[in-house]
């Protein structure tokens, strides 16, 4: 086992990873900017290294970050999501520098690094893919012939990243050309890497995916399905384990496939397999996210699961510490991501939080790096903190959530409590009835008025 980690990330999975470190006996060491010099992850940490300023300075920055791996002496570096966690070369460097990486081997994660690429590999591993391009697409004409094949609307997609960046959806062929430069000057700026796809739209799918996790032994188990259809901007902000939307038939058959896909490529460590589903039922494959997600919270939740833990033990050459069989689900989990926005506008809100405050109770935890008189920063992501309910009903679920947002106090900026508390009183979402449409109803200014002030 390692005896000391570097996290190379900041906020709340900083301190999800700290935690986990703890109860593993393992030693860390944070890394900080010059913005984060009062952040709990700093503090929480047995060291820390000031590495920069903006991120681009500072947790972007590979050579100061590895020069603090190797200065503090550590056996592995932690990537968390965002930053780091995406980009091969990362890997390859810890590598270079025999310093273990906590994530999937380098050649797994070659291999779904270019989502293109990674299309082509998960068909012929069995997955369901829509109808698309083969591989990249280099320019506007070849854009134009694969979508005149595949027929409108199309989705141009960024080959690398992530959050949803550089997206276009396209309805018809006398949009594509700007679609596609708009396309690929947003994911050159995101992700220095402007190479596209193209893929058949689906009209308000769900958005599904399955958490995997699997050792260097050849033990690959799945963790069950996260439902992320309520999003916006491509953007998750609720999520919900189980789906209330799949039968016990579906969830067989998908989490089957996405099983005997991992094995097939040989992967390691914890993924996410995401599928779009549409409204017949069938599902194809999207991406694979060769990572920790997010919201793999509400999964930890329903499973008993630590998945940080798990992915430690993994990169450490562990064996996986559960089977399938011991995977056993209970109740119900939903997660809501507060972050500083104003819910009239989603208008960015930084600033300090004057006052924060979440009561917990029965059934709730809290993700987060917020406290009063801390401060959001512009630089990084908006996100104050995760909630996450758990019951042993969907029912339970929503009204632990429920009560506890009412009884959350953010002050100081706006955060998105109204919004959340507005979906979570929404009879379709109350009734399982989500897709990728079901944030429209909440974009207009008038509608956003009548949400219910939180205390």
């Amino acid at each position: 086992m390692f005896k000391k980690i570097l996290i190379a990330n900041r906020g709340e999975i900083a301190v999800r990873v700290i935690m986990a470190c703890r109860e593993l006996g393992i030693k860390t060491v944070a890394v900080y900017s010059e913005d984060d010099e009062d952040s709990p992850h700093r503090r929480f940490a047995d060291d820390h290294v000031l590495i920069g300023a903006e991120s681009t300075d500072s947790y972007l920055n590979m050579p100061v970050i590895i020069s603090a791996a190797e200065s503090t002496g550590v056996d592995a570096i932690y990537p968390g999501y965002g930053f780091l966690s995406e980009t091969t070369y990362f890997a390859e460097v810890c590598a270079a520098r025999q310093i273990g990486f906590i994530g999937p081997d380098l050649r797994v994660a070659r291999l779904l690094g270019d989502k293109a690429h990674a299309r082509t590999v998960m068909g012929n591993a069995g997955l369901p893919i829509l109808p698309g391009s083969d591989g990249l697409v280099d320019d506007v004409d070849s854009a134009l012939r694969v979508a005149d094949a595949i027929g409108y609307p199309v989705v141009i997609k960024p080959a690398v990243g992530a959050g949803g960046r550089g997206i276009q959806i396209v309805r018809a062929a006398s949009e594509l050309r700007d679609a596609w430069c708009q396309a690929r000057q947003e994911a050159e700026a995101a992700f220095a890497n402007g190479d596209l796809y193209i893929e058949k739209y689906l009209e308000n799918p769900r958005h599904i995916e399955f958490q995997v996790i699997a050792d260097h032994h050849g033990h690959v188990v799945h963790l069950g399905e996260r439902e992320c259809s309520i999003q916006r901007g491509h953007q998750k902000l609720v999520e919900e384990s189980p789906s209330p939307s799949l039968t016990e038939e579906a969830r067989h058959r998908m989490s089957s496939l996405v099983v005997a896909a991992a094995r097939t490529i040989g992967y390691t460590n914890a993924g996410t397999f995401e599928f779009l589903v549409d409204a017949d039922g069938r599902f194809y494959y999207m991406e694979t996210n060769a990572r920790l997600q997010l919201e793999h919270a509400v999964t930890e939740v329903v499973t008993g699961v630590d998945i940080v833990k798990e992915q430690i033990r993994i990169a450490a050459g562990e064996p996986l510490s559960i089977s399938q069989e011991a995977v056993k689900p209970t109740g119900h989990a939903i997660a809501c991501r507060v972050n500083a926005e104003d819910p009239d506008t989603f208008a960015p809100s930084p600033g300090q939080i004057d006052v924060f405050y979440v009561v917990g109770g029965p059934g709730v935890r809290v993700d987060s790096l917020a406290c009063s008189a801390c401060t959001i920063s512009t630089r990084y992501d908006s996100m104050v903190a995760k909630i996450i309910a758990h019951g042993q009903t969907r029912q339970e679920a929503i009204a632990r959530m429920r009560r506890t947002l009412e009884m959350t106090a953010v002050e100081g900026i706006k955060t998105l409590l109204p919004l959340h508390l507005a979906i979570l009183n929404d009879p379709d979402f109350q009734a399982g009835y989500v897709n990728a449409s079901f944030m429209d109803r909440f974009t207009s200014k008038r509608e956003l008025r009548t949400i219910p002030e939180t205390a």
